[in-house]
């Protein structure tokens, strides 16, 4: 099967570059290890888990899609992806409760739960699994797989990467929606704007 983007975009956006430490949830993910340490993950398996996880939620209401970065870098890739799919994105700081204190004026409900790094997010992520909501992440090489039900092998520390990996899940979730994928920013406009 043809990959989304052709494999040079995947590699210059450092979507395959893992970290030094792997974790045994992130083994069958991990291409090989380099000299220097750094675990490399496997591109054809990321393109993969993106049309699952683009299917998956294209199944959802859009705005019954939540979307969360604590890391900085994943603020203006989240924000896109919701502008671009209907989804909620909460950028930074994740305040407990949100999705388990119906008394505070910022609760929200949810059916599923996009989070940028399950380490990051891990308010979110707990919430999310507390009240039995799927949760659909980006997991580096060091990730654990604890509260994550689907995991989109990738780099979730580069800024590059961040943005590759959602501007594919916004076209893939408009495709599998039926959308027109017509008029859908280039990678390029997705990263400035």
């Amino acid at each position: 099967m043809e990959l989304l983007v052709n494999l040079d975009e995947y590699l210059a956006a450092g979507v395959h570059i893992g970290t030094q430490q792997k974790t045994k949830d992130m083994l069958p993910f991990i291409y090989k290890v380099r000299p220097d340490g750094l675990y490399v993950l496997d591109v054809k398996k990321t393109d993969e888990r993106i049309r699952i996880a683009a299917k998956f939620l294209a199944r959802f209401q859009p705005d019954k899609i939540l979307v969360v970065s604590r890391r900085q870098y994943g603020h203006r890739p989240i924000r896109k992806f919701a502008e671009l799919t209907g989804a909620k994105a909460i950028a930074g700081r994740f305040i407990p409760g949100t999705l388990t204190n119906p008394q505070l004026d910022f609760f929200i409900e949810p059916e599923v739960l996009v989070a940028t790094d399950p380490r990051g997010d891990e308010q979110a992520v707990l919430e999310a699994s507390r009240i039995g909501i799927p949760v659909v992440a980006l997991c580096d090489t060091d990730n654990s797989l604890a509260r994550v039900d689907l995991a989109i092998p990738t780099n979730n520390k580069g800024r590059k990467a961040l943005a590759v990996i959602y501007w594919l899940l916004a076209r893939e979730v408009l495709r599998n929606r039926g959308e027109s994928i017509e008029n859908f920013p280039s990678l390029d406009e997705f990263m400035e704007g």
